[in-house]
């Protein structure tokens, strides 16, 4: 019955995930959801995210090259108007679809800072699919089934902050749609 259950969710969670929409999936006892995971700055220090635990946490898988690039500029935009009401927005780089985000991390970095003026958190590169993929994708793909994982460059996780996943989207939804902002506005209004 539990593993009937545990898989009809999963379905359903990548059926929700597959068109954009929200929900909470329920957490494993004793788990951090989201808030579990750690990865290295683009300076290069430790970046756990349980240091965001209690705030709503947009996670976005970046490129430098790509067609959806100009994203950014939405994303500064929303880390602004939501900073300070407790929003964090992190951009992790990763060259897994079509080798857009060649270069090192410093040139990530100076590439978004002087284009579009991006100072919200980044991480160092990574890979975002397949077996390679860093340990906080894996868990993207566990809780909602692989068609949840990224399939290009700007997919965006909002993590309630409680550490469930509260929204899935992909590359074609903006940052500042009114999808994306009524999702952190409930959780910033919880």
């Amino acid at each position: 019955m539990v593993e009937s259950l545990e898989n009809a969710w999963r379905f359903a969670s990548m059926l929700v995930a597959a068109v954009g929409m929200t929900f909470s999936p329920p957490a494993p006892a004793g788990s951090s959801g989201g808030f579990g995971f750690e990865f290295k700055s683009i300076e290069g220090d430790d970046l756990k995210l349980a240091r965001f635990a209690g705030k709503p946490l947009l996670v976005v898988n970046t490129a430098s090259q790509c067609g959806y690039t100009p994203q950014y500029e939405d994303l500064v935009k929303l880390w602004q108007s939501y900073r300070d009401k407790g929003l964090v927005v992190l951009g992790v780089p990763s060259n897994d679809f079509g080798g857009q985000e060649p270069g090192s991390e410093a040139e990530i970095k100076g590439f978004c800072e002087v284009t579009y003026g991006v100072d919200f958190p980044m991480t160092e590169k990574q890979a975002v699919i397949g077996s390679g993929a860093h340990p906080f994708y894996k868990w993207i793909a566990a809780e909602l089934g692989e068609g949840a994982a990224p399939r290009w460059n700007f997919y965006k996780y909002l993590i309630a902050p409680d550490g469930k996943i509260a929204g899935a989207w992909p590359s074609t939804v903006k940052p500042t749609s009114a999808a994306i902002t009524k999702e952190i506005d409930k959780l910033l209004t919880r």
